[in-house]
Parts: structure tokens; C-alpha cells; sequence
């Protein structure tokens, strides 16, 4: 009997060896994390896509069973995080919490925020509300872990346990730490959106897509997070497979933005297109404009490009806007130092604020105004820049 039970505490019912229990962490992770970024992410919390009925429940019952999320909660406080992006209102921003603690103890926000009811009632509309999910899932979050934990334990043992001590430790510190934290802080960015989002890498097979973090604060609503080739979002796959078996409908990706060529002024298509991609624009322009004027500016007076912080030359894109009052003084002021960039940034701000507008023809004779100043700037880079933006229109869809 005594050997009986330490072999059950050794290896469960299946007395599995090591690579079919690596095997198994891997696939209870990675299920998790697709519940998370197919289901919670993209289908409920933006509606990019629809899954068929039966994906859907078992997304949403896998997340509540591995994790104890529940999808109204879910969707609700990373809706805020999007509405709120970046100021004391947001549930998890490095910009006022810090990063360490986003990184480390991010889960303890997602708990703070769970817990104000004002916030699900607000941004939670349009998730499940059948009996499931009132007298279940919504009702018994802990329950899902604790099933899991038991069976676990049931199969492996011991080491059951450990997976699932190792699976509610790794899958909260991606999502909740990582993503939420890195995801604002450190990485590159392909769109200048009004936040900090960063792509943490173009190849994370790890995390569904979500690493893929600037290019969906700028396309929220797109199902599709990758934007340039060399990005593989692997949650995309996912759901062009379920699409092929007639499992999903995808209902938004990114639009694309096509050129015009020899336009004498911008029309009425450029405004939408300025509309829908005016963080491509302002990265557009930070890489057509500002930089090539800065790297001139280094030319010309013979000096390193490193004389001038890497933090204070990337604030250039932004206009300094997340930047302590420090150092956009001291960003200011060396601007203010040189004319041609001076006048560059000047343009900048115009630019940004014309396309906060939303009287299409009014914007439209701003633009035009714009562009004809520019054109008669003196500043090539300017000029053509100027020249290019004529000719943005939104891509027909294929």
C-alpha cells in the first residue's frame, strides 16, 4: 500500500515520463495563452473576429478553468487600458506605476482593477451573459484552478502539481507583466500611436501575437497584429486555420495605405486616409523628415548624433510629449537652437493637430494650406513630404 502511494505521488495514474510532461506544460500553456489572445483579446474585448459558437465556449471556459479570468472582467479593464492609455486612469501604465512593478506585480493590478465594479459595468457590454457565466464562471473564478490543480495532480502526481504551480506563475507574468509592462517600455516601434506601445520582437511564438504590442494600439480593432514581413503573429495563424474550417469569421484587419502619384493637392480620399492611418503619418513623417533633418543637422555642424541623447532624439517623434518637464526643456531649448529643425517640428505640431479634426472639408483646406506652405519651405525633405502625402489613399480591401 505504501509503495502504491509513493508511485502515485511519483508519476499520478499515467507515471508519465519527462518529455510527456514537458509536452503537457507546453500544451496547457499554449491553449491558455490562445484562449487569451484569440478569445479575451481579439474576439471579445475588440471584436475582430467571431469564432463558431463551440471555439468560443471552450476559450472561454478553458481561461476561466486555467487561469480564473473571467471574460467580462477581462474585457473590461483591457478596454480601459486602451480609453485610458497612458494617464492615472489606466490599469497598468509604467508611465505611473513604473515599470517594476507592472512587470513583477502586474497580476496584483489586474486585481485592483477587478475589483471596481464601476469599471466591468462601464467597459464590460457585449461579453457572455448566459447562465454559465452568472452562476459558474462569473460566480466561482477560483473553482477552474482549482479543478485544474486536482487534475493535475491526478495524472502526474507530485509533478502535476508542479506544472501547475509553474503554469499560474508563467502565464500571468507574460500576459499581466510582460506585455502590459515591457509592452510600454522597451522594444521597437513601427507606428507612432498616442501611447508608449512597443513590439517586444518580430518572432515570439510564446505569447499569441501579443508581443506584437505598438502595431495593435494602433489598430486596436484588427485581428491581425502583424504589420510589416518580417512580423509573424502566430495568433493570426490560428485564425486563418479556424477560418479555413469554417470555425471563424474575421471581421477587421489593418487597412492598408497605398500612394498616388503627381496630385496637384489633396482630395477627399487623402483626408480619409489621413484619418485612418494618422500614426502611420506621423511616422511617416518622423522617418521622411525629422530624422534625415537631424541627421543634416549633425552634418553640418560637424557633431556626433550622440552629443544629443538616444532618449531625446526618439522624443523627436512624439514632440517630447512623454518626456519629464527636464527633459523637454532641455529637448526645447536645443531645438530652439536650430532654425531648419525648428521649423520642421513646427510643421510637426500643425500636421498632428489637423488630423485631430473631424470636419472632414475644414481639414481638408487645412491640409491643403499645409502642404502648400511646406512646398514653399525651402526644406527638401519637407517638400517632399509634402509632395508624398498628396497622394495617401486607403487601400481597397481585397
Amino acid at each position: 500500500m505504501f509503495d502504491l502511494i509513493v508511485d502515485f505521488l511519483a508519476g499520478g495514474v499515467t507515471q508519465a515520463s519527462w518529455p510527456v510532461l514537458v509536452f503537457y506544460f507546453l500544451v496547457v500553456s499554449q491553449f491558455t495563452i490562445f484562449s487569451v489572445t484569440l478569445y479575451l483579446h481579439r474576439s471579445q474585448a475588440h471584436r475582430g473576429v467571431d469564432f463558431h459558437p463551440v471555439v468560443a465556449h471552450f476559450f472561454r471556459f478553458w481561461s476561466w478553468f486555467s487561469t480564473a479570468m473571467v471574460t467580462r472582467e477581462w474585457v473590461a479593464i483591457h478596454r480601459k487600458h486602451h480609453a485610458k492609455c497612458e494617464t492615472a486612469e489606466d490599469p497598468h501604465s509604467p508611465q505611473f506605476f513604473g515599470i517594476k512593478k507592472v512587470l513583477l506585480d502586474g497580476v496584483d493590478l489586474y486585481r485592483v482593477a477587478k475589483r471596481d465594479a464601476s469599471i466591468t459595468e462601464q467597459y464590460g457590454k457585449g461579453t457572455p451573459d448566459d447562465w454559465l457565466e452568472r452562476n459558474v464562471y462569473g460566480r466561482f473564478p477560483s473553482l477552474g484552478p482549482t479543478l485544474m490543480l486536482f487534475l493535475g495532480f491526478a495524472l502526474f502526481g507530485l509533478w502535476g502539481v508542479v506544472i501547475w504551480a509553474g503554469q499560474m506563475i508563467w502565464i500571468p507574468f507574460m500576459a499581466a507583466g510582460v506585455v502590459n509592462g515591457l509592452g510600454h517600455w522597451w522594444g521597437y516601434r513601427n507606428v507612432e500611436s498616442n501611447d508608449t506601445s512597443t513590439n517586444l520582437t518580430p518572432w515570439g511564438l510564446i505569447i499569441g501575437g501579443e508581443e506584437l504590442h505598438n502595431n495593435h494600439h494602433a489598430f486596436p480593432s484588427s485581428a491581425k497584429f502583424s504589420l510589416r514581413s518580417f512580423e509573424f503573429d502566430i495568433g493570426w495563424m490560428m485564425i486563418r486555420i479556424f477560418e479555413t474550417i469554417g470555425m471563424a469569421k474575421v471581421l477587421r484587419v489593418a487597412p492598408a495605405l497605398e500612394m498616388r502619384t503627381d496630385l496637384a493637392n489633396p482630395d477627399g480620399d487623402t483626408v480619409k486616409a489621413l484619418l485612418t492611418h494618422k500614426f502611420q503619418v506621423m511616422t511617416d513623417y518622423f522617418r521622411g523628415v525629422i530624422a534625415p533633418t537631424l541627421r543634416a543637422e549633425a552634418a553640418h555642424a560637424g557633431a556626433n548624433l550622440k552629443e544629443l541623447p538616444r532618449r531625446l532624439r526618439n522624443a523627436l517623434s512624439s514632440g517630447g510629449r512623454w518626456l519629464d518637464h527636464e527633459a523637454r526643456e532641455t529637448l526645447g531649448h536645443w531645438v530652439s537652437q536650430r532654425p531648419t529643425m525648428a521649423t520642421v517640428m513646427d510643421y510637426r505640431r500643425r500636421l498632428h493637430e489637423l488630423m485631430e479634426g473631424r470636419n472632414g472639408e475644414a481639414m481638408l483646406e487645412a491640409l491643403k494650406q499645409w502642404c502648400r506652405e511646406a512646398e514653399a519651405s525651402g526644406i527638401r525633405v519637407l517638400q517632399e513630404f509634402a509632395e508624398r502625402i498628396k497622394g495617401y489613399r486607403v487601400a481597397h480591401a481585397h
